[in-house]
């Protein structure tokens, strides 16, 4: 009703909600306070019309309340109007489905009114005249004129009565007047019989108005008249009865008596008679002139009558608007107010706000309909709640997952039927050496190098499916892989050896587990080839000392007994024995050393020190040993004599390489210019200090032919090797060593560089 917009108390401010209904107060109060004063005038105008004089007395003063009280209406109806349409042109919620409503309902209401206004207006108008109609109007003039022609002839009948009595008693000489009044009253049918003198005293009086009572004195005029005319006669107390003075209407009728003396000394008498008028006749004679009296008087005043009675109509159109557009207004927010909650709600709801909603108290079905509506929002909140949470939780265990697949150092691939790899940890992206954005998404099939793999695994799936293994959730299988990328050029490049489990999740896909045991095969074959060692050195070294001593002993036995051809015979013969029994020695001795290598016994070392000590051995190898040392490397962790043996190892296998080029032609590479090159052949060990991973490299590069790929995938196995003579221990140890330091250590042949082809051994340890 005061035009503000209905905003639900959750969105408006405590300030703005108490500002609306303030307005919303006054404007009910002044609208009650027009109603009841439209009303108060209403009812004074319906006095008013009864009440001629109280209208014309007060006409101007209601005149001016009423086109007050109607400016004032008219008004707040202007200023309602305004406000609706402020809202409609400010967009604001609601507005045009609250004007729909109220318009409809001021059409109900001032439709009806209007018509009504239309129709009493002709009605009025038309009735007003019809009651100044000519016929009305000459049938009063009528009954007027009849009154006064019978009460004429009444007073003529009556005076001529008169006269011949009053001549009479001047024939008949009468001398005792009362005894002939009597008998001339009841002649004449008169109520009462009067003599008077021309000076106006009573000489006898008889009659039946009243006992005790003087009747009323001629006037001097009436006495000089009747004197004049012989006769005079008159009606009497007419207007007294007309206003209510309660006189009793006559009709009198005086004559002159004659004298019959003829004396001057005598005062001339009159006879006065008079007769009541019939009380139907006064009645109907009064209404007559009543009706004709107030007939002209409304006529005179038929424009203002027509004003008041139209004024009349008009307020109460403009109270019947009012009170339409009023109705229209509160019935409207009324039935607006339950649909704009729902509205505005809806539109919360369609926005994701699931708060609290407004429900309404009342009683009716729209009020039942916000109230389940805020049920339901709640109902929505609460769901919600409980999904987030759940999906809270389930992100949670989903990070929970992710990092434990993250962690693994197990690989986990998720492949759809096709083989493409759906998802893939870091795991399975280390153990295959691939880039993890490059395994994400793609064909297992289609990556180089595990063409094998994808395949094994698309025929183990396949077998799992068709109940190759019933009873089983679960297939497990071994793999080699060989090279990535096509390129073997470092041992991370080797033969990986892999033992995957397989199996089909609920949504079809499948899951793949796989580890890479190849440090556990490679570790089983070190162990397995140092219970060799130690058996062969257990078994083979005993005999060989006897076989040596028996040797040499029947050399010195046939000394000077033999010919000298078969003198040199058996000392060739013994010599040999004796040289392959010292060369069994030796192999029995790399193999014990193998075994039986001692626990390292960490400690800081410097490296670079260490390194230029062992090298002071190699001054007068058959190829020049340079160094490339860091000098900003760190101490390291380890054994000193176990890094020995690890550099005189390294370097002997990259000095064998490398001579083994050197002398031979068709193998021989002259390495490119370099600062560091000595000679047409050398062998290079560098250090590194790398910040990022807080680890000190070592590496020992040759100039030799590099290691076949058969080699290099196998190269830190045990007696497996390129030279003719060696044991294929030197690296075995060295790996071993390695191991025990906690240090990583990579084996690759080099395609070129600035010293030309070759191998290079890299050792990674921790800083100190």
């Amino acid at each position: 009703m005061s035009g503000k917009t209905f905003e639900p108390p959750l969105a408006a401010p405590a300030a703005a909600r108490q500002e609306r209904g303030a307005i919303q107060r006054v404007v009910t109060a002044l609208a009650i306070a027009m109603v009841l004063i439209g009303l108060l005038l209403l009812y004074l105008l319906t006095q008013a019309t009864n009440n001629r004089e109280m209208y014309e007395e007060n006409y101007a003063q209601l005149f001016t309340i009423n086109l007050v009280v109607a400016s004032v209406l008219g008004i707040f109806i202007a200023w309602t109007a305004w406000r609706l349409y402020q809202r409609v042109r400010q967009g604001r919620f609601g507005s045009r489905l609250l004007i729909k409503i109220a318009a409809i309902f001021a059409l109900v209401g001032v439709a009806p009114g209007l018509l009504i206004y239309v129709v009493s207006y002709q009605f009025v108008s038309r009735s007003i005249e019809t009651w100044f109609d000519v016929k009305v109007e000459g049938a009063l003039d009528a009954g007027l004129s009849l009154g006064r022609v019978t009460l004429d002839t009444l007073s003529n009948d009556l005076a001529a009565k008169t006269r011949v009595a009053a001549d009479q008693m001047v024939e008949n000489q009468m001398i005792v007047p009362e005894a002939a009044l009597f008998r001339m009253m009841e002649q004449l049918g008169a109520n009462e019989v009067t003599i008077w003198t021309a000076s106006g005293k009573m000489v006898s009086s008889v009659g039946l108005l009243g006992v005790g009572l003087s009747p009323d004195k001629p006037s001097s005029t009436q006495l000089r008249t009747a004197k004049a005319e012989r006769t005079f006669a008159w009606v009497d107390g007419l207007e007294e009865s007309a206003n209510g003075n309660g006189g009793k209407p006559s009709i009198k009728a005086l004559a002159p008596i004659p004298n019959a003396s003829l004396g001057l000394a005598s005062e001339q008498r009159f006879l006065m008679v008079q007769r009541l008028l019939p009380s139907n006749f006064v009645l109907n004679a009064l209404a007559v002139e009543k009706a004709n009296r107030e007939y002209q008087e409304r006529a005179l005043a038929r424009s203002g009558l027509k004003r008041m009675y139209i004024g009349t109509l008009t307020l109460s159109l403009f109270l019947a608007v009012f009170g339409a557009i009023l109705l229209a207004i509160i019935m409207g927010n009324q039935i607006a107010r339950p649909l704009l909650v729902l509205t505005e709600g809806v539109s919360q709801v369609a926005a994701g706000d699931l708060r609290p909603k407004i429900a309404l108290q009342s009683n009716d079905e729209l009020g039942g309909l916000t109230r389940a509506f805020a049920s339901m929002t709640q109902q929505l909140a609460d769901a919600r709640h409980t999904v987030q949470a759940s999906m809270s939780q389930v992100d949670a265990a989903r990070a929970h997952l992710q990092t434990i697949l993250d962690n693994l150092t197990a690989g986990v691939l998720v492949l759809n039927p096709q083989g493409l790899v759906r998802s893939a940890n870091p795991g399975a992206a280390r153990i295959l050496h691939l880039d993890g954005g490059i395994l994400a998404g793609a064909n297992l099939a289609s990556l180089v190098g595990l063409e094998n793999f994808a395949s094994g695994i698309a025929q183990q799936f396949d077998d799992f499916l068709q109940g190759g293994d019933e009873g089983k959730d679960h297939w497990q299988q071994s793999f080699e892989l060989g090279t990535v990328d096509g390129v073997s050029n470092s041992t991370s490049d080797r033969s990986v050896m892999l033992v995957a489990r397989g199996a089909i999740l609920p949504d079809q896909t499948r899951l793949v587990v796989f580890d890479d045991i190849s440090e556990i095969v490679s570790a089983q074959r070190a162990r397995a080839w140092g219970e060799v060692a130690r058996r062969l050195a257990h078994e083979i070294k005993n005999p060989l000392t006897p076989i040596q001593l028996s040797a040499e002993r029947l050399e010195r036995k046939l000394l000077g007994k033999l010919d000298t051809p078969e003198q040199l015979m058996v000392t060739k013969s013994v010599k040999t024995i004796v040289d392959q029994v010292d060369a069994m020695k030796r192999l029995v001795n790399d193999f014990r050393d193998y075994a039986r290598l001692p626990a390292a016994k960490l400690e800081p070392v410097d490296l670079n020190e260490l390194i230029e000590d062992v090298l002071h051995l190699y001054e007068s190898a058959p190829v020049p040993v340079v160094v490339d040392l860091d000098s900003s490397i760190p101490k390291v962790l380890g054994d000193p004599q176990q890094l020995r043996q690890i550099l005189h190892n390294l370097v002997q296998n990259a000095l064998d390489a490398t001579c083994q080029v050197s002398a031979d032609p068709l193998l021989k590479v002259q390495p490119k210019t370099s600062s560091l090159a000595a000679g047409d052949a050398q062998v290079l060990v560098r250090t590194q200090w790398m910040p990022s991973s807080g680890r000190v490299r070592l590496a020992v590069l040759d100039q030799g032919g590099g290691f076949p790929e058969h080699i290099l995938k196998r190269a830190f196995e045990p007696y497996v090797t390129t030279k003719r003579s060696g044991t294929g221990l030197g690296l075995a140890v060295v790996k071993k060593i390695a191991d025990d330091h906690g240090a990583r250590i990579e084996i690759s042949n080099r395609i070129s560089d600035n010293l030309g082809i070759g191998a290079q051994v890299s050792l990674s340890l921790a800083s100190a």
